[in-house]
């Protein structure tokens, strides 16, 4: 039974969460990091063969349901209840902390998500640190607090230009370069963006270490990986870092330690900008 919305709950080991929602409510819980502890929750009944979970993404955040999240663009993944192990429900590298709210349907049913939405009732709040193997804890450096002062007039003209949030934008480039126009990385990555000689030249940019062209053009591809993979932050950060094709291989962010570092230091680093808007 759903407690009251009124009633603050304290914070629960992840373990002790995922044991008493579970043998309460009936389901998987959403919220356990992937583990054989977390995959011998499977409800109180007879155990079942497959599991269905949605992961639904809206606005930039990733949330877990039992069930489609209305106005969401959500995913089923489906897996074996009496598997060893979970498999990456979130999709996301490092730590979860959140809320799951329940649902009632007009026939009485429910459903479980991570996302508040209206009608939604509090059950508890959770906190699922990520595993002491994820290659997140190797992340990487402190990319420092939010700049909007830095190159103002040409990030503001290619966010108007392709419509990806200014915010996102500098979030990127901070991680990316720390905005110094002449960076060039190992691999040959160029300028503010970081452009790989392939995507300048997609863009048609004939100075890559050019302010202007270079935002303009990481833009223009942040705007590529946004119609690809739309509200998904995390993937589309990973396909700025590794590329698409091995998003696409991996259904996700790469198993790779740079990459799962770098995604979540821009996404870190993100929240931090939509704290502080100009």
């Amino acid at each position: 039974m759903a407690r009251s919305a009124n009633r603050r709950e304290p914070e629960a080991p992840p373990a002790l969460c995922a044991t008493a929602l579970a043998r309460r409510l009936g389901v998987v819980l959403l919220i356990a990091a992937p583990g054989p502890a977390a995959a011998q929750v499977t409800g109180a009944g007879a155990p079942e063969a497959t599991r269905t979970v949605w992961r639904c993404t809206a606005g930039g955040t990733v949330s877990l349901a039992t069930a489609p999240e209305p106005g969401s663009r959500c995913t089923a993944i489906s897996f074996d209840a009496d598997a060893a192990k979970l498999p990456d429900l979130w999709q996301v590298p490092g730590a979860q902390r959140g809320v799951l709210y329940e649902y009632r349907r007009e026939d009485g049913s429910t459903w479980l998500s991570t996302r508040k939405l209206d009608g939604g009732v509090r059950v508890l709040a959770f906190s699922v640190p990520a595993p002491p193997d994820s290659p997140a804890h190797r992340g990487r450096a402190d990319p420092g607090p939010p700049r909007w002062d830095v190159f103002a007039g040409e990030f503001a003209a290619a966010a108007r230009a392709s419509g990806v949030d200014e915010a996102w934008l500098r979030a990127v480039a901070q991680v990316e370069s720390g905005f110094d126009a002449q960076a060039v990385s190992p691999k040959g990555a160029m300028g503010v963006m970081q452009l790989m000689p392939e995507t300048a030249a997609m863009f048609e940019v004939t100075d890559p270490f050019d302010p202007n062209q270079s935002i303009l053009a990481g833009a223009l591809h942040l705007r590529e990986l946004q119609r690809r993979w739309p509200g998904d932050l995390a993937r589309i950060a990973a396909a700025y870092n590794a590329g698409a094709p091995a998003v696409e291989q991996y259904d996700g962010v790469p198993p790779y330690a740079e990459t799962q570092a770098y995604v979540e230091t821009v996404l870190g680093l993100h929240a931090r900008y939509r704290e502080r808007r100009r």
